[in-house]
């Protein structure tokens, strides 16, 4: 099964962050109308914490278990707002919203789960982890596009409202034609 961890965002914002990101879509359609974009539906927007892909019966099982007592880190306010790409420079990959507040409790609990995965054979990424909130998927932009993307991107302002994180979630993703379905598994609350 195809799994991951995850910060769980409320419907309201979910639908907030829809809103707001529709006059984007436009206004990024106009910017680039060759880019292929794939922009995430608004019932599968969530902040993730660490991904792992394919994993067989065990190595799940295992996972939720090192995943079953509650978090230490207390629970905080998320704040997200903004919009910016993947990578810094070039033609955009990942499209995001940042996290205006609560970056250090979600960089502590991404350092939490590491320290719960390690046992297990995990390693950790050899880049820093940087809390964003992926909205789009570039799969290809060429030449003025790309620059009139981050135009796009660098002018327009998306301020979702501010909410609290109680829990860290386990999810399954199910890959289909119709796109990706996540499913709970397992939600592990914080302190």
């Amino acid at each position: 099964m195809r799994l991951f961890i995850g910060v769980e965002l409320p419907d309201a914002v979910k639908k907030m962050a829809a809103d707001q990101l529709d006059d984007v879509k436009e206004r990024v359609r106009r910017a680039a109308p060759a880019a292929a974009i794939r922009w995430v539906e608004p019932a599968n927007l969530h902040v993730t914490l660490w991904f792992f892909g394919e994993l067989d019966e065990t190595r799940a099982a295992a996972l939720t278990s090192s995943l079953q007592p509650a978090f230490a880190t207390p629970r905080f306010d998320l704040k997200l707002e903004g919009l910016g790409a993947f990578p810094p420079d070039g033609p955009a990959r990942v499209i995001w919203i940042g996290v205006a507040a609560g970056r250090e409790p979600l960089i502590d609990l991404h350092g939490e789960i590491q320290g719960r995965l390690i046992p297990l054979g995990y390693h950790p990424e050899a880049r820093a982890f940087s809390p964003h909130l992926t909205v789009a998927r570039v799969n290809e932009i060429r030449g003025a596009g790309a620059k009139a993307v981050r135009a796009v991107l660098a002018s327009h302002p998306v301020v979702l409202e501010p909410f609290t994180q109680t829990a860290v979630t386990l999810f399954r993703s199910t890959t289909s034609p119709k796109g990706a379905e996540y499913e709970s598994l397992l939600r592990v609350p914080l302190k």
